[in-house]
């Protein structure tokens, strides 16, 4: 079965911005695009109301998620788009079309004056559970914004595209990740850097005297760990060309910073297959809610 690249589409702007994120990426993937519309029926009574009538539903529930794939195709030819519409909680329902798909994409609403997300329930709640790759995507994205400046300072298609960011914690390393992350990067023709951060010894926290020479031991340490983790990716993408940037400090933080210079942010999230909360780790927490770049979040085991 072939995979398809399904974006979420409910008419915000924000979600139409994930849309068109999608299509470039199905281009770049020789993918199809799925459009899915999520139809949340309401109670009787207010489906009674004169304001949310027949008329009403049948806008939403047809003409946004036609008229949006209608302008995907003239914008991106040679893109094959579809439109599937679902009715059911749109968590439910997107997390259940993720399953077949390459990967999710979503909308999400930019923090004005900080940029990053703001990260509503249902995309917390698709992340947290979804097994597929799912990209989240800022209101207001567009393709210049993932391309380095021009000579003349300013970003357009034409030019190159910036970096894959990928976090990385080289003890722990799952290739589903780094694969995704490397494949992101060579499909682009761009470079990837490798990110790491660690949390300081504790005499940083307590005040106290810091041991110059542990502390390059332990940066020696750390560096080594993520060049042995990367080397086998380096070998296999020799065309990638790789920065490694490890450095103590919240990984957090220092993903949130190297996302100012991003195409796209890759970082991985544990399966944990209990159906209560929407648990997605503090990293991925922070880098949702304040990178600037689009997030892809890579499940794996």
């Amino acid at each position: 079965m072939v995979r398809t690249v399904v974006a979420g589409l409910d008419g915000s702007s924000e979600s139409r911005a994930a849309a068109e994120w999608a299509a470039r990426e199905a281009r770049l993937r020789g993918l199809p695009l799925k459009i899915v519309n999520v139809w949340e029926p309401v109670p009787d009574p207010m489906a009674q109301a004169p304001l949310l009538g027949a008329e009403t539903q049948q806008h939403w529930s047809e003409r946004i998620p036609r008229e949006a794939a209608e302008g995907l195709r003239l914008r991106h030819p040679g893109v094959e788009v579809t439109v599937e519409q679902l009715t059911g909680g749109a968590a439910e329902v997107l997390t259940k079309a993720a399953e077949d798909a390459e990967l999710l994409v979503l909308g999400s609403r930019g923090l004005s004056g900080l940029g990053g997300f703001l990260v509503g329930s249902v995309g917390l709640s698709v992340i947290a559970h979804a097994e597929r790759p799912v990209v989240l995507v800022r209101a207001g994205e567009q393709a210049a914004d993932e391309h380095e400046a021009d000579p003349v300072g300013i970003p357009s298609a034409a030019t190159p595209f910036k970096p894959v960011v990928l976090g990385l914690d080289p003890h722990s390393p799952d290739d589903t990740v780094i694969g995704f992350a490397f494949e992101t990067a060579a499909r682009r023709g761009t470079g990837l850097r490798a990110v790491y951060g660690w949390n300081l010894p504790p005499y940083y926290v307590y005040g106290l005297s810091a041991d110059p020479y542990l502390h390059d031991e332990i940066t020696r340490q750390q560096a080594a760990a993520l060049a042995e983790a990367l080397k086998p990716w380096r070998q296999k993408y020799p065309d990638v060309e790789v920065t490694e940037a490890p450095a103590s400090g919240s990984p957090g933080n220092r993903l949130v910073d190297a996302a100012r210079d991003a195409s796209l942010v890759v970082v991985g999230r544990r399966i944990r297959r209990s159906a209560l909360g929407a648990h997605v780790g503090p990293v991925v927490h922070a880098v949702l809610h304040h990178a600037t770049a689009p997030v892809a979040v890579v499940a794996h085991n």
